[in-house]
């Protein structure tokens, strides 16, 4: 199946910035409907009923340094 990537962004926040952009994007699907905005695009997207929700914590370890990353990612999908 193609991929079709309709939206991303990704930029430095304070901490509690993320919070208050996940309780608005949680207000959002509990409504029904998220809307994404940047300066590039604009997107809006109807939120089903039911869906699969998946939180994925992940961490990633550089070979050269050592350096650790680690990754949070909450995931909604659905089929139409």
């Amino acid at each position: 199946m193609p991929e079709e990537e309709l939206f991303k962004t990704e930029t430095d926040h304070q901490r509690g910035e993320i919070a208050e952009a996940l309780v608005a994007a949680a207000e959002e699907i509990e409504a029904g409907s998220v809307h994404l905005t940047s300066e590039e695009t604009d997107h809006e997207v109807s939120i089903p009923e039911t869906a699969t929700f998946e939180t994925e914590l992940e961490r990633l370890t550089d070979s050269e340094t050592s350096e650790q990353r680690y990754e949070l990612e909450y995931e909604i999908r659905w089929t139409e």
